[in-house]
C-alpha cells in the first residue's frame, strides 16, 4: 500500500512544479510513516523517466539524431541539433553540483520539512516573477545551445528538497524568453539525462540493500509512478498553455506556509531522526 501511494504521488508531482521531492517527503509526513529517503525517490523517478521517454520518443530521437549528425559536422545549425546540444549542456551543471553535494543531499537536515516549506515558498516566488517578467515570444525553432546552458543553471536549484527541477526549468526557460510549451517540452527533455543518470546511480550505490521485499516495493513504486506520470504530461502541457504557471506559484505558497504552521504547533517533525536514509529499508516497513 505504502508503495502504490508513494508512486501516486510521484507521477502526478514530478512534472508539475511543486516538486515530487517535496511530497514524497511531506505525504508520508502527514500519513505517520517514515521518510522514504533520498535514494528511494531516485530510484522510483526512473518510472517518470521512462514516461517521458515514450512520450516525446519522436522528440528525443530526432534530438539525439541531430546532435550526433552535429558532430560529424552536418546539420550543425538545425533545431534538433541545436536543442540535442542544449540539453547536453543543460545537465552539465547539475552532474557537477549534484555529485559535490551528494552526501548533503541524503541527510536528514537536508529533507527536513523546514527547508522543504521555505523552498516551496522561494520557488513560488521566483515562479511568479518568470511569469510576469518572461516575454513568452519564443518558440522551439529558436533554442540555441546557450539556453541549455542557462536553463541548466537554474536546475541546480532541484537538488535542495521542494524547489523542483520541473518548476525551475520551466522558470528558467521563462526568464529565456520561451513561450509556455516550449518551456514545459524543454523542462520534460532536459529531466530524461539528468533524473535518469541519478536513478541508476542511487539504484546501483544501493544495490545491495535492494532484495526481496525492498526490491518489491521499489519496483511497485516506480511502475506506478511511470502509469501515473505518463497520463499526466499532455494534461500538463494543455494546462500550461491555457492557465500559466499561477495556479502553482499559489498552490506552492499555501502549502510553504500551512507546514511552517503544521511545524510550529508540533504537529509535524521537522526530521525522521536519520542522518542517513535508507531507501529500501524504509519501503518495506
Amino acid at each position: 500500500m505504502k508503495a502504490i501511494v508513494i508512486g501516486i504521488v510521484q507521477g502526478l508531482t514530478e512534472f508539475l512544479p511543486i516538486s515530487s521531492t517535496a511530497h514524497i517527503r511531506i505525504v508520508p509526513a502527514l500519513l505517520g510513516w517514515e521518510d522514504p529517503g533520498a535514494a528511494f525517490t531516485a530510484v522510483i523517478q526512473l518510472g517518470t523517466v521512462l514516461a517521458v521517454l515514450i512520450y516525446f520518443a519522436k522528440d528525443l530521437g530526432r534530438a539525439i539524431t541531430g546532435w550526433a549528425r552535429s558532430l560529424g559536422g552536418k546539420d550543425k545549425d538545425s533545431v534538433d541539433a541545436r536543442m540535442g546540444w542544449a540539453v547536453f549542456y543543460g545537465t552539465i551543471p547539475v552532474i557537477i553540483v549534484g555529485l559535490l553535494l551528494r552526501k548533503q543531499i541524503k541527510t536528514d537536515t537536508f529533507r527536513s520539512l523546514y527547508v522543504i516549506a521555505f523552498s516551496m515558498i522561494a520557488m513560488a516566488i521566483v515562479m511568479l516573477i518568470a511569469e510576469k517578467m518572461g516575454k513568452r515570444d519564443r518558440g522551439i525553432e529558436t533554442v540555441q545551445p546557450k539556453d541549455g546552458i542557462r536553463v541548466g543553471l537554474w536546475q541546480c536549484l532541484a537538488l535542495i528538497p521542494g524547489m523542483s527541477r520541473s518548476g525551475s526549468t520551466i522558470s528558467g526557460a521563462l526568464f529565456d524568453g520561451f513561450d509556455y510549451a516550449t518551456a514545459a517540452r524543454f523542462s520534460f527533455l532536459m529531466s530524461v539525462p539528468s533524473v535518469a543518470g541519478a536513478g541508476l546511480y542511487e539504484f546501483w550505490d544501493e544495490r545491495k540493500n535492494i532484495v526481496g521485499d525492498q526490491l518489491m516495493y521499489i519496483g511497485v513504486a516506480t511502475v506506478v509512478s511511470f502509469v501515473v506520470g505518463y497520463a499526466c504530461i499532455a494534461w500538463l502541457i494543455k494546462l500550461l498553455q491555457t492557465r500559466g504557471i499561477g495556479i502553482f506559484v499559489w498552490y506552492r505558497l499555501a502549502l510553504g506556509i500551512v507546514l511552517l504552521i503544521l511545524l510550529q504547533q508540533g504537529t509535524l517533525k521537522p526530521q525522521t531522526g536519520n542522518t542517513k536514509s535508507e531507501p529500501a529499508k524504509v519501503a518495506s516497513r
